[in-house]
């Protein structure tokens, strides 16, 4: 009888290993999918994804959000048919604004001749805006400047209307303070000037990402600080001193 029942409890054996492993089978296939849609849903850029040396960034894509920041009621300042003014979500001063093209152009490099008017009215209407919020909040006496980064990181052209006192929370690393305060800073009479000049515009020469690695210096007395808030201690001084 024993001998009748071995083949039996054999194929029961059999069977039971065989499902152990296609459970694992499709366990393991689902927790890859999950895997896969976790990475994908999680904002993180995938391994495909590239954007400083590929394909432009796609739509969704952070680098784009100045495109969503225009059309928001409670970030814009001013608009007409040419330009859109917003308030920096991420000020690194008290008055900090960026003026948008509706034209789209995404960055420096892809100006051309046709849009030196273009370049004047959004250095004209930027300077308006700064200038008029500065002396409404009586602050008319704190210098600003009207510039472009040399490399930005956020896609489409904007020209920075910025106060100088540098006075903001959102003001957090050396990349933030050297994009405003060095060379990196592109005067936007500069910008006009080259375009007119040689019929484009061209910040190669300036050596961006070595101005960023740049020693923290104060912008007022050149006084050189260890750190970002010994750096922000020490602007608090020259703000006190007005």
């Amino acid at each position: 009888m024993f001998a009748k029942l071995l083949p039996i409890i054999i194929s029961v054996n059999e069977c039971r290993v065989l499902s152990f492993f296609t459970l694992c089978t499709v366990q393991h296939r689902v927790i890859n999918s999950n895997s896969i849609f976790k990475m994908s849903s999680s904002g993180k850029r995938p391994a495909g994804d590239h954007t400083k040396n590929g394909p432009p960034a796609k739509k969704g894509h952070w680098s784009m959000g100045l495109l969503d920041a225009m059309k928001d009621p409670q970030l814009q300042v001013h608009k007409d048919d040419k330009v859109v003014i917003i308030k920096d979500k991420y000020p690194k001063a008290e008055f900090h604004y960026l003026v948008l093209p509706k034209q789209n152009i995404p960055r420096l490099k892809a100006l051309k001749p046709e849009h030196m008017d273009l370049l004047k009215h959004m250095h004209k209407v930027g300077d308006k805006i700064i200038k008029e919020a500065m002396e409404a909040d009586s602050k008319s006496d704190v210098k600003y400047r009207l510039g472009y980064h040399a490399v930005p990181s956020m896609s489409h052209l904007h020209l920075h209307a910025i106060s100088q006192d540098f006075n903001s929370p959102s003001l957090k690393t050396k990349k933030h303070w050297n994009s405003f305060t060095s060379d990196y800073f592109v005067d936007s009479e500069d910008v006009m000037k080259q375009l007119e000049e040689h019929g484009k515009v061209d910040t190669s020469d300036r050596k961006p990402d070595e101005l960023l690695k740049l020693p923290l210096r104060c912008h007022v007395c050149k006084i050189s600080l260890a750190n970002i808030p010994k750096l922000k201690a020490h602007i608090l001084t020259h703000l006190k001193s007005r």
